[in-house]
């Protein structure tokens, strides 16, 4: 919270936050809030923190070794969490502008804030860039102000910035094309080096249709049966640390329907366990993976120092959690 209040405060001091949070830990989350308005709602800051659960409706029913529906002792079929790609509701029911996401366990001292507060601002900064360059184009297209020059210049900017192959066909075929890949929610994501962290990292992915998209995969996603796909994977050079800004609405001001850009087939099975018993858990695709593969991204390295994780009580041993 102190950390926000640096980057996403208003002009009347009001500072937006939404948590996701298990049901059976609200009490504790709004006890402890309560505790630290008192200490940092000071020269004219004002905390609106909001906190929302997983749907159940997102669950998803476990299986057997034997693809059959997973029965727990007494009988009764057992449903799991989707996991955070079903998330995806959540984001799509806050309909906000611009949003930054960030793992509640990505914290840093006090002196470190500075460093981390100024790459939040340079990738909302540049995600607002994008966005003003992107919907004036899509304005144009709308209003029929489209010559040769910026033709060519969009053109340039989906082929050059998006990474898209752009598709022979007559100049009305190409504007369609220009709009369509140009409509779509946006999000700037900060990467760091690899240093050998756990989880996922930016990739090009080849799509069905012969084309690429800028994606950001996670192991779980990779076959490394095959020499091919272990050996891109290994010669990775960055790692999602996920500090990401997404703007979710579109040129109009309307908000995006942000299920509309998610790839169903992109979730995966994972091997889980209940009373000791082994179950496939079915996960939705991940909310910065699959659930956001259809949006206009960007990847932007950010210093290794914006990400110190506190995954357990040994990392609080690491340099960054030191004091001075």
């Amino acid at each position: 919270m102190a950390e926000a209040a640096d980057y996403i405060k208003d002009d009347n001091g009001q500072v937006r936050l939404h948590f996701t949070i298990s049901p059976e830990h609200r009490r504790l989350f709004q006890e402890h809030l309560e505790q630290v308005r008192l200490l940092l709602e000071t020269d004219g800051i004002n905390y609106q923190v909001t906190f929302s659960e997983q749907k159940p409706s997102t669950d998803t029913i476990a299986a057997d070794h034997d693809n059959r529906p997973f029965r727990d002792e007494h009988g009764r079929l057992v449903f799991r969490p989707g996991g955070h790609g079903a998330l995806l509701e959540n984001l799509d029911d806050l309909k906000g502008d611009i949003i930054f996401i960030k793992n509640i366990d990505n914290v840093v001292p006090d002196r470190l804030k500075p460093l981390i507060c100024r790459y939040h601002q340079v990738l909302g900064g540049l995600l607002v860039r994008c966005q003003q360059q992107i919907f004036s184009y899509l304005n144009a297209i709308d209003e029929g102000g489209v010559d040769d020059v910026l033709l060519d210049e969009m053109t340039a900017f989906v082929r050059n910035q998006l990474g898209m192959e752009i598709p022979a066909g007559d100049r009305d075929g190409l504007l369609a094309f220009l709009r369509r890949q140009l409509d779509r929610p946006i999000r700037v994501c900060g990467m760091v080096k690899n240093e050998g962290e756990p989880g996922g990292g930016p990739f090009w992915v080849s799509e069905a249709d012969g084309g690429c998209s800028r994606q950001i995969v996670e192991s779980s996603q990779v076959d490394f049966s095959r020499p091919d796909q272990a050996e891109i994977w290994n010669r990775s050079t960055h790692f999602n640390p996920v500090d990401i800004v997404c703007g979710v609405r579109n040129y109009q001001g309307e908000p995006f329907n942000l299920k509309e850009f998610c790839n169903p087939d992109a979730g995966f099975i994972a091997i889980k366990s209940l009373d000791g018993r082994e179950l496939k858990a079915l996960e939705r695709p991940g909310l910065w993976n699959g659930a956001m593969a259809d949006w206009t991204t960007f990847f932007v390295e950010v210093p290794p120092e914006t990400f110190n994780p506190v995954k357990s009580v040994f990392d609080l041993l690491r340099p960054a959690h030191q004091p001075e």
